[in-house]
């Protein structure tokens, strides 16, 4: 495949990518969004997303071991299904969830930075430094793998130190008491469904483990290595997130968590840390957003330009320069800042979730049921993440009809253009074979 090298990644790299996807919008833009749903007892939520994570990245690492590939989940779908629509439709879910991730990520470091200015979250400034950011990625994208993955290696370690120092200081303040959050005022009710339904947001802010996958053809000795970042970068994610998630807890109450939804861990750093703590969290989570963004972009349009050259997507070159991952970078990066300027951080999280769960249903099946004795899969663990899958979006689903039934709405004629649209260009392609 064009343009891609071949053992260009090391095993810290594509930890690198993975952590850089998920400790950016996970903790910093679904946070409070994962206390309005689950309560008081919302730190435990992200333990049992972490579990029911493990369970689906069973099938990738397994995939991943029997097809290295620099195109990942296409490339695994096709074993699975074949050049068929169903392929073609549940690729392209999982692009558009990666590049949902990619707005909420930019609309996150535009509320992140804004809180330094003391300005609300709400400005026109929000879309427009996440426009900036995107803009930004894209030009580190275009520079090289080398340069990528050593940049988000190193800034990754950096967010990681940071947080992991903002909160055990935290902890260390209200001596590691790990109680649940107080209710504040008028605190919403939750109950199993809506907990259960917060399991997709974390989820959702594990997902970044499938860049690694989408990385596979370019990491070297990828059927040992793919594995093992897959395990590691969920594994420092989940550390990561449980602290900083009691943290928070034990220095706002769940109404104040809710409110500031969108920059929870800057606005437990006010009391705690004063003006320092302000901007040191602040600081951190512009490294964690920059990176994630890097990286997620990185891994779509890699992931587009292998559907591309294997014709199950449509594509044109509008005149463009360069190679179609090239090309699949900017359409990548486009749409991003669309969704950018036109959604809010809830809606951008519940429909990037609903994408990815359907997905990642899909591969689960396929592995299943095509699948199971070629890449050597036990059959139990694949199934029990295919029905943890179905009952989190389930849940998901009902309570979003409930609250916000718009998203549900649009992510459903979503789905269905993508498939409807995929099928027409398929059989046009056969015709014209």
């Amino acid at each position: 495949m064009e343009n891609y090298n071949k053992n260009s990644i090391t095993l810290t790299g594509a930890v690198g990518l993975g952590t850089g996807v998920m400790i950016s919008a996970g903790i910093f833009a679904l946070l409070g969004q994962v206390a309005e749903l689950s309560g008081k007892w919302f730190p435990l939520i992200f333990i049992i997303g972490g579990i029911v994570t493990g369970f689906s990245a069973y099938s990738y690492a397994k995939m991943s071991q029997q097809y290295p590939s620099a195109g990942g989940i296409g490339m695994f779908l096709v074993k699975a299904y074949g050049k068929s629509t169903i392929t073609a439709g549940a690729a392209l879910l999982m692009a558009l969830s990666m590049v949902i991730n990619q707005s909420l990520v930019a609309r996150t470091f535009g509320t992140y930075t804004l809180q330094l200015f003391d300005m609300e979250a709400t400005s026109f400034l929000v879309p427009l430094l996440g426009v900036g950011l995107l803009i930004f990625a894209f030009l580190v994208n275009i520079s090289g793998n080398s340069f990528i993955q050593s940049f988000t290696s190193i800034a990754s370690l950096v967010k990681i130190i940071g947080l992991l120092i903002f909160a055990i200081g935290a902890l260390w303040i209200v001596g590691f008491t790990f109680e649940p959050a107080e209710a504040g005022n008028n605190p919403p009710e939750t109950g199993l469904t809506s907990s259960i339904a917060a399991i997709a947001l974390t989820i959702l802010a594990f997902k970044g483990f499938t860049t690694i996958t989408n990385s596979g053809g370019e990491i070297k000795e990828p059927k040992k290595n793919v594995g093992r970042a897959i395990i590691w970068s969920i594994s420092i994610s989940l550390i990561v997130y449980l602290l900083l998630a009691w943290a928070v807890s034990s220095n706002l109450s769940l109404t104040e968590i809710i409110e500031a939804r969108d920059y929870a861990l800057a606005e437990a750093a006010r009391p705690l840390l004063g003006g320092f703590g302000l901007w040191f969290t602040v600081i951190i989570a512009i490294i964690a957003t920059i990176t994630g963004i890097i990286a997620s972009v990185f891994a779509v349009s890699r992931m587009l330009a292998m559907l591309s050259d294997m014709e199950l997507i449509p594509h044109k070159h509008f005149g463009m320069p360069g190679s179609i991952q090239k090309h699949t970078l900017v359409y990548t990066i486009v749409i991003a800042l669309i969704l950018t300027v036109l959604f809010d951080l809830s809606r951008i999280a519940s429909m990037g979730a609903i994408l990815y769960l359907v997905m990642d249903m899909m591969i689960h099946w396929g592995v299943f049921k095509h699948l199971r004795d070629t890449v050597k899969a036990n059959p139990v663990i694949v199934m029990t993440a295919l029905i943890f899958d179905g009952i989190v979006l389930a849940a998901f689903m009902w309570v979003k009809l409930t609250s916000d039934p718009m998203i549900v709405i649009v992510s459903v004629i979503t789905i269905v253009l993508v498939f409807t649209g995929e099928y027409f260009f398929l059989n046009k392609r056969q015709q014209e074979a």
